[in-house]
């Protein structure tokens, strides 16, 4: 078993937990979710579950801590004539020390498994010895967990929750086996408590479950795995293809990339419903966006939100970055000055955001390069506004909205192609000559075909691209496939259930001539 699409996983482990679960009380149905979660860990990590556990001791007790001074302070301040200015500031200090203690102590675990090494053969490259490691391996799943444990203590330091005092509900928010892999990233709040209420099985729930499942299997298995025969040589030996291959490279890896992702979510989310937990949606129509700031609010959502709560607010709302507001304001005007201010905790955002996903310098450039399109995005907002009114131009129109969602795509094709390339310079590199080496004729001589796909190939992904933007479409505008179908009856769960099946059997990239990938995010 080395993932989600497993048929170990599909065919025994999930069917063995779901009977298991839904055969014992209620009372005890937490436990087989934790001893599952730290099963499916331990198959794919071994002795490795360990961080996972010492990251949940570390985040209880220092919860725990949090809880005791937030009590110890409402005691302080209810004291009759108590300076409450002064109880707040004392108890802020001590409380930030002691928040600021476990989130270093999480941080410094990711620290050391995931970037220790690639920083220390970076700095051995440029000439600084700073010796190697000793490298253990890298958990499943461990940025997605420590952020999850970094939100959990904030929350609490916060007072937006309560500190929990049952670790093994803590412990089974943090390893809950559909979300650990790749997420989505969720909050206390939002799935803690459903978790440890142990709903039961139900038919609605296995319905919705399984055919979200089979949907994100269909999106993996038709299209993720079909593509990486293609995008994986051109990416492994970039030299030997000239630009017009890297440009479809480019176009079919950002699909490719969209497909595993959503489809592994749809897993996830599937799973959940099952246990009767309703897991966050991480993707919400990310290619219908008009703007590359409205894209990263339908991608990656989760990822999204926590960067916005987490590092952007606290960053914006600072006393440095409180006084270059107001000082940017006043030099140039009311518009302008806040966004030049606010790219202080944009830029924030995105060195965490492209160094979450790795210490690689494309991943550096990755955050860079969204930085800059967005914030000059906001900045030129204002004229483009303008403009468009003198010139009467409906920016609401057709015409406009074409072509945003065209500058919008071109924008997210060029920073995949700086994802998957091996550093930042050849992401550089690769971006010139995709655009500077285009040779159109690539397209009907049959370079394109003679890559790693055939004409079936291209076809069965565009049937299925076409089905997905249907699919999209009608979610877009506020259709709920699922809950249709079953309101139609059995037979009509049956035969969508049957024909995602079908369709996976049939149109799946399996047996020779096949790698099978390995979850593209599970890496990050």
């Amino acid at each position: 078993m080395t993932s989600y699409f497993s048929p170990s996983f599909l065919a025994v482990f999930l069917p063995v937990a779901v009977l298991a679960y839904q055969a014992v009380p209620r009372r005890a149905r937490w436990a087989v979710l934790l001893a599952a979660s730290y099963a499916f860990f331990w198959a794919l990590s071994g002795w490795l579950v360990v961080f996972v556990v010492a990251s949940t001791a570390i985040v209880w007790g220092v919860g725990r801590a949090l809880g005791a001074e937030s009590s110890r302070r409402a005691l302080a301040l209810a004291e009759p004539g108590a300076d409450r200015r002064a109880v707040r500031q004392r108890w802020q200090g001590r409380m930030r020390l002691t928040l600021a203690a476990g989130v270093v102590a999480n941080l410094a675990i990711l620290w050391a498994l995931k970037y220790a090494g690639p920083l220390a053969s970076f700095a051995a490259s440029l000439g600084v010895s700073v010796g190697e490691p000793p490298s253990v391996g890298l958990p499943i799943g461990i940025s997605f967990y420590t952020l999850q444990a970094v939100s959990y203590l904030v929350d609490v330091y916060r007072g937006a929750v309560v500190a929990d005092a049952n670790p093994a509900r803590l412990a089974l928010f943090l390893a809950f086996f559909p979300q650990i892999m790749e997420g989505p990233i969720c909050r206390y709040a939002q799935t803690a408590q459903a978790l440890w209420e142990g709903s039961p099985v139900t038919a609605r729930g296995l319905f919705s479950g399984s055919a979200r499942m089979l949907w994100g299997l269909a999106k993996r298995m038709v299209v993720a795995d079909r593509l990486n025969s293609f995008v994986r040589p051109v990416f492994d030996d970039p030299a030997a293809y000239d630009g017009c291959v890297i440009a479809v490279a480019a176009v079919l890896y950002t699909l490719q990339l969209y497909c595993d992702f959503s489809g592994t979510m749809d897993l996830a989310v599937g799973m959940g419903r099952i246990f009767g937990v309703g897991l966050p949606e991480n993707f919400r129509q990310p290619f219908f966006s008009r703007t590359a700031a409205e894209f990263w609010q339908r991608w990656h959502v989760t990822l999204g939100a926590w960067l916005k709560d987490y590092v952007f607010y606290p960053v914006s709302l600072s006393a440095p970055v409180r006084r270059l507001t107001g000082a940017a304001r006043r030099a140039l005007g009311g518009r302008v000055g806040p966004a030049v201010a606010s790219g202080v905790a944009l830029l924030a955002v995105w060195l965490a955001n492209g160094l979450w996903h790795g210490a690689g310098t494309q991943y550096l450039l990755f955050g860079l390069y969204y930085f800059a399109v967005i914030w000059l995005g906001a900045l030129v907002a204002p004229a483009s506004e303008a403009l468009c009114a003198r010139l009467g131009v409906s920016r609401d129109g057709a015409l406009w909205r074409g072509l945003q969602h065209a500058r919008t795509l071109v924008v997210v094709l060029v920073g995949e192609l700086i994802f998957r390339s091996a550093s930042a310079a050849q992401g550089v590199e690769l971006l010139g000559r995709a655009a500077l080496g285009f040779r159109a004729a690539s397209l009907a001589d049959g370079t394109v075909l003679a890559v790693g796909m055939d004409a079936a190939d291209f076809a069965a992904v565009a049937v299925f691209a076409a089905l997905l933007l249907v699919v999209g479409a009608l979610r877009e505008r506020g259709a709920r496939p699922l809950d249709a179908v079953w309101r139609r009856g059995p037979v009509a769960r049956g035969a969508l259930c049957c024909a995602l099946l079908v369709g996976v059997v049939v149109f799946g990239a399996y047996g020779a001539g096949y790698v099978p990938v390995d979850p593209m995010y599970a890496s990050f």
